[in-house]
């Protein structure tokens, strides 16, 4: 074992996307028009929000926190990786390598936690309406405020212990990113305190994150069933589809990851699910509500309709 907290390897090289200068230069646009889609997406969904009074009710206010966190998040992941497409460098910093995974750490873990109070959110809505405002304005500020600080604190757990690893080599990290299972295999020193840690923080977290939802949709479904009218049941669905496709994304990523046996784990199978919960699930997640949301589909299209006046 290595003793000390010092690190011969100040920078790493990664090796996600290999091939032909034409393939990178695919990625490059793809990922690009990407995070374009996803910037305009949830910026959108912010400013109709910030603008439009009726939108001014808690299940919106968590929505356009889930938009300002989709905004960062992707932005840890994209615009290195564009660099890294389009440079002759692959190399990334040590410093850089530790703030980029806490950055993706931090702002994933509160993904998830802001989705268990979105789904709680639907529960009051659907199975206490009569109560549901009186609750919600009072704790939904607490609620997301808590779960941002979570996510925050589980990230910096994490970094911390990371800190403490020597690298002396080898410095190549098989993926497009910094997260902290491919920079567990590069240490030199023993990763048996990292990897409890991690797992502990990752089980705790998750499980909370996923029985919450659970729970809520369990009686929300419970609730949908008993309502006699076809109609009834359709719009109470309608007020939480969006929220069920994009937390089953999410957790869809999540099985693939952590539940695939590892003889059929590969570079390319881990970058591919990177890709679904990295960029592709923010890029969709404003879609998804605007496609599925009458309330945000209106105030679009009262956007939009200033707009024609204008011209």
């Amino acid at each position: 074992m290595v003793k000390g907290n010092q690190t011969n390897v100040r920078e790493f090289i990664l090796l996600g996307f290999p091939g032909s200068w034409y393939l990178q230069i695919s990625l490059f646009l793809l990922f690009l028009f990407m995070y374009f889609l996803t910037l305009m997406g949830n910026i959108t969904i912010i400013s109709l929000v910030g603008t439009h009074r009726r939108l001014h009710t808690p299940m919106y206010f968590f929505l356009c926190n889930l938009s300002f966190l989709d905004i960062w998040f992707t932005t840890g992941y994209i615009p290195k990786t564009l660099v890294l497409l389009v440079s002759q460098s692959k190399t990334i910093s040590f410093t850089s390598c530790l703030l980029q995974m806490y950055f993706v750490f931090s702002l994933g873990c509160t993904e998830y936690l802001l989705l268990a109070v979105m789904a709680y959110d639907r529960y009051l809505a659907i199975c206490r309406p009569l109560r549901y405002s009186s609750i919600m304005n009072r704790i939904c500020v607490q609620l997301v405020s808590g779960a941002w600080t979570v996510g925050f604190l589980y990230a910096l757990l994490n970094t911390v212990f990371t800190f403490k690893l020597h690298f002396c080599g080898p410095n190549q990290i098989r993926h497009f990113s910094c997260e902290l299972p491919p920079l567990l295999q590069l240490s030199c020193t023993d990763t048996f305190t990292n990897q409890v840690v991690l797992l502990t923080s990752a089980v705790i977290l998750g499980a909370i994150s996923f029985l919450l939802t659970l729970v809520s949709y369990i009686h929300i479904i419970s609730t949908i069933l008993r309502i006699p009218s076809v109609q009834g049941k359709r719009k109470a669905f309608s007020t939480c589809s969006s929220h069920l496709i994009v937390v089953g994304l999410l957790y869809l990523a999540a099985f693939i990851q952590y539940a695939k046996p590892s003889s059929v784990s590969s570079v390319a199978l881990d970058e591919m699910v990177s890709i679904q919960y990295s960029i592709l699930t923010p890029m969709l997640n404003p879609i998804i509500y605007s496609l599925k949301n009458k309330e945000v589909k209106t105030a679009l299209r009262n956007i939009l309709g200033k707009f024609k006046f204008l011209k």
